[in-house]
């Protein structure tokens, strides 16, 4: 499920939750109704094939990953993973969530 949040001064961002509601991934901030949609119309057409997955540690040792487009730019962050395993988890899930847009 993809849902669009819509932040103060008209800016806007989506989430793409799990089948149990669960956020995968927040989007970057972004001005525009149109670009929310190109941005997922990438992720449709990719199905994830050409997205590039970022994966951090923050300071903390919490696990995240950023997911990037075919030019570079940042799509959007994950919350904080406890484990490694655990990252590489979300990381599939949103594969396979994509897979299904």
């Amino acid at each position: 499920m993809i849902e669009i949040i819509e932040i103060a001064d008209d800016s806007l961002q989506f989430c793409i939750k799990t089948e149990n509601n669960k956020v995968l991934i927040t989007s970057v901030v972004v001005n525009s109704v149109e670009k929310i949609e190109m941005i997922i119309n990438e992720l449709k057409d990719s199905g994830a094939k050409h997205l590039k997955f970022e994966r951090k540690t923050n300071h903390e040792g919490k696990f995240l990953f950023n997911v990037k487009g075919r030019d570079g730019q940042l799509i959007g962050s994950s919350g904080l993973y406890n484990s490694e395993a655990g990252m590489e988890n979300g990381i599939n899930n949103l594969r396979i969530r994509l897979a299904s847009l």
